[in-house]
Formats: structure tokens, C-alpha cells, sequence
């Protein structure tokens, strides 16, 4: 019932994509091909999922989340494709698809992901929902995305590469509360304030969501050593190769798996109160601690 149900949603969600961005056969076609690329060709729609399971449990409307499902998804797709960029990570692959700077150009690339990034706030003005809900979930989402969230951890990161065994754990986790954890966070509470939730739910989720990202990123630098380039999408081994900051770097790897349990434990206890509710949101918990979406 629960892969189901994903598998409804991931379609709902490919297909709002599609909807929400220009054509290629309209102007500038090169730049709306780009787009395109960096938003419908793959991807695991972690961030959108999580917004429709957090909305599920609070007892939204199914089509008030689909604009703010598809806002965060533009919003991480101009990440990566800004990520990827030379300046930046300098990957050639991502979503086992060419970088968008590799199958475009470096120009193009950074044009893509400027207009992904205005696109989701597009998106959002036209949700159907009260003004205030409005209102809140744009708040919600750049915050999550600006200096104080996904783009100061970029800074943080980029700061720490080729001194990756400097930074502290403390350090480390707070780097990554902002780049990856405040898109995951703004996802869930995104589909609660869609369905009116109140202060306490909210802080649950919060709790919940920042066990989620930590435990999704020291996955992800598990897998960088463990795992190969198809199975991450992106180019395996560039942490170590970058001397980037990661856990295994930090901890080790047993350490790090422990890590990784602990965080699965938290969410667990997060959830709890919301009884079977939460059962999509520890579905997808639980998907992020094995890496198995």
C-alpha cells in the first residue's frame, strides 16, 4: 500500500512538473530545453513526496499540494544544476544524465537554474489556497533556500572543501542542516500548512524533518565511498577525491552508520504521537536512511 501510493504520487508530481515549465518549442527554446533537463529527466522527488505526505497527515486538500510540491522540486533542480556548475562541484553527471553545463553550456546552465528558482515562487503565487496559507509557504520556502538555509550551507561547504578533516562534527552538522536539511524541512512543513496544522504538530514535523536531512546526508556520504556512480546518479568518490567534509572522513564509517541509526530512532519518536497518520512519513523515513527510493 505504501509503494502504491508513492508511485500515485511520483506520477502526480511529473506531471505538475511537465505542466509548471515552459515549453521547449516556445522561446528561448534552448534555455526552456534546459530547464527541462534539469527538472523532468530523473530524479527521486524526495522533497516533493514529502510534502504531499505531510499534507496527507494534516488532512489537506490533495490539489493544494501540488504547487507547493512543485516549487520545491524547481528550487532543488536549480540547486543541482547550480551545484554541478565548474565553479561549484565542476560534476559532469547528475541523475545519471549529463550535467546541464555538459549537455547545454556553462551560460546556459546558470540561466536554467535562475529560472527554475523564479518559476517555484510562480507556482507558489498561484496555489490555490488562502492568502495567508500563501503567504506562509513563500515565506517558508525562501527562507529555506536563501544565506540563512540551502545557500548558506553551499557557502560553508565551499569553505570547507580541501580542509574537510578541519571542520568539526558540531560544524559539520550544522552545514548540512542548512544545505540539505532546510529544503527537507521546508518540504514537510510546506504540506502541513496546507492542511492548517498547529503549533505543536508543526514542531513535531520540524523535529522529525531535521532528523530526516542529517540522516539523508550522512546516507549520501556513506554512499560516496560504498557506492558507485549509477547507483548515486552523480559521480561516486568526489568527496575523498575533493577532501570535502563528511562524516566517514569524521567519524568513520562504523561510527557513521550508528549515526545514522540514531537519526532514524528520532524521527521514529518524532512521529509517534501522530500514530498510523504518520505511516507515508515513516514509510519515506525510512526509504531516506536506506537510500532505497
Amino acid at each position: 500500500m505504501p509503494e502504491t501510493r508513492l508511485a500515485q504520487w511520483r506520477e502526480r508530481i511529473d506531471l505538475a512538473l511537465a505542466a509548471a515549465l515552459p515549453s521547449a518549442d516556445s522561446g528561448p527554446g534552448r534555455l526552456h530545453a534546459a530547464m527541462q533537463h534539469a527538472a523532468l529527466l530523473g530524479g527521486k522527488r524526495m522533497r516533493p513526496l514529502l510534502v504531499y505526505a505531510a499534507g496527507d497527515l494534516c488532512g489537506a486538500d490533495p490539489a493544494a499540494l501540488d504547487a507547493p510540491a512543485v516549487a520545491i522540486e524547481l528550487i532543488h533542480a536549480y540547486s543541482l544544476v547550480h551545484d554541478d556548475l565548474p565553479a561549484m562541484d565542476d560534476d559532469d553527471l547528475r541523475r545519471n544524465q549529463p550535467t546541464v553545463h555538459i549537455a547545454f553550456d556553462e551560460a546556459t546552465a546558470i540561466l536554467a537554474g535562475d529560472a527554475l528558482q523564479t518559476q517555484a515562487f510562480s507556482v507558489l503565487a498561484d496555489a490555490p489556497v488562502t492568502d495567508a496559507i500563501r503567504v506562509a509557504l513563500m515565506r517558508t520556502l525562501a527562507l529555506a533556500a536563501g544565506s540563512r538555509g540551502m545557500c548558506g550551507g553551499q557557502a560553508l561547504d565551499l569553505a570547507a572543501t580541501g580542509n574537510g578533516g578541519a571542520i568539526g562534527i558540531e560544524a559539520l552538522e550544522h552545514l548540512h542542516a542548512l544545505k540539505t536539511g532546510a529544503l527537507i524541512r521546508a518540504a514537510v512543513r510546506m504540506g502541513a500548512l496546507c492542511g492548517n496544522a498547529g503549533t505543536d504538530d508543526l514542531a513535531r514535523l520540524d523535529a522529525y524533518a531535521d532528523a530526516l536531512g542529517l540522516a539523508f546526508q550522512v546516507r549520501d556520504d556513506i554512499l560516496d565511498v560504498e557506492g558507485d556512480s549509477d547507483t548515486l546518479g552523480k559521480t561516486a568518490g568526489k568527496d575523498a577525491a575533493q577532501d570535502k567534509a563528511a562524516f566517514p572522513a569524521l567519524l568513520g564509517m562504523e561510527a557513521s552508520q550508528a549515526r545514522l541509526q540514531a537519526l532514524a530512532a528520532r524521527m521514529d519518536d518524532a512521529l509517534e504521537p501522530f500514530g498510523e497518520r504518520a505511516g507515508m512519513l515513516a514509510t519515506l523515513g525510512r526509504q531516506a536512511v536506506q537510500r532505497s527510493f
